[in-house]
């Protein structure tokens, strides 16, 4: 006769408990977050985030259940963080002599959308990327304040860049190898790295600024949301370079990177920016994208020099009847 044992049916019992246990945790996490509320964290390209952490601090502070982590990085570092489970991106990550990011998230704030390659990655998880254009910004180039010329031609810039220049550039400094910046201008320039004769790097906005600042013939090329509202500490700083305006390649005017001049498409190096949601249920980053878009959002942007997508409405009040306030 065959003893009966319950030790199968223990770890058989242990096993379902512990799945349900760990389901049940996921299910909650899932219905704790709401576009409105919960917490979730959000890849940004290092070169946008000033404007960016200006619409987390209105967000959180008029939706008080929300909490979002902004993640700077380069370019190039936010896209493989965004899907960093994958075995394409991880060869990419080879490829760019990156190493996979322990912060990682579905949502990533980008100056370009994602390209077919990436979407891949996403449509193998039965994941639609939602992609939201909601502001134009522009890469601008800064000089030290005491060189008086404030004018360069794209065209030489580009020239610089493939080594045959005559102009008097003493050199190009960029924020990061794998940022948006670099790709910008390799892609215009038609080149697929970036050189090294004559080529700068650091690794932030704020470093580029800081060095153009103390270094003469020196052209910096950072993100314009950099230069137009700077935080406290960096004010003193950028207060030390010009902003420079910019001819486009075969035309004759030149263009500051303004307001006006990205809405009527005179400034030769803007570029749309886009929020880029691969969370695959509805939660914060659908709410936040939706609020970016949005009215309040837009403001913000306007008031940040940055271009709006949809400019907002002003509401004018008129009275047919002054009032007579000594009555």
């Amino acid at each position: 006769m065959k003893k009966f044992t319950l030790i199968p049916y223990v770890f058989f019992l242990s096993f379902i408990l512990v799945f349900f246990a760990c389901n049940q945790t996921n299910n909650q996490k899932s219905n704790d977050e709401t576009i409105l509320k919960g917490s979730t964290s959000i890849l940004v390209d290092e070169t946008l985030l000033p404007i960016i952490a200006d619409q987390v601090e209105v967000f959180e502070s008029l939706y008080a259940g929300s909490k979002i982590k902004l993640i700077a990085k380069s370019e190039a570092e936010s896209v493989l963080a965004l899907a960093k489970d994958t075995s394409k991106i991880a060869i990419l990550s080879r490829k760019l002599n990156l190493a996979l990011a322990k912060d990682t998230s579905k949502i990533a704030i980008l100056s370009r959308k994602l390209n077919p390659e990436e979407e891949k990655v996403f449509e193998s998880k039965k994941i639609t990327p939602r992609t939201t254009v909601f502001a134009i910004d522009a890469i601008a180039f800064i000089s030290n304040k005491r060189n008086k010329d404030t004018l360069v031609a794209l065209q030489d810039v580009v020239d610089f860049m493939k080594g045959n220049s005559n102009s008097n550039i003493k050199g190009l400094v960029f924020d990061n190898p794998n940022s948006s910046s670099v790709r910008y201008m390799n892609e215009l320039s038609g080149l697929k790295e970036m050189p090294s004769k004559g080529i700068f790097s650091f690794k932030t906005n704020e470093e580029v600024i800081q060095f153009v600042s103390q270094n003469d013939g020196m052209i910096g090329i950072v993100g314009v949301n950099w230069l137009m509202q700077p935080s406290l500490k960096m004010q003193p700083i950028v207060d030390k370079v010009n902003l420079i305006s910019v001819k486009g390649i075969g035309k004759t005017a030149y263009y500051a990177p303004t307001q006006n001049n990205l809405a009527e498409g005179k400034y030769p190096l803007a570029r749309d920016l886009y929020i880029i949601n691969c969370q695959g249920y509805s939660g914060l980053g659908m709410g936040f994208a939706s609020f970016i878009a949005g009215d309040i959002g837009q403001r913000i942007i306007l008031k940040s020099g940055l271009l709006p997508i949809k400019i907002p409405g002003r509401n004018i009040k008129t009275r047919t009847q002054l009032e007579n306030k000594n009555k």
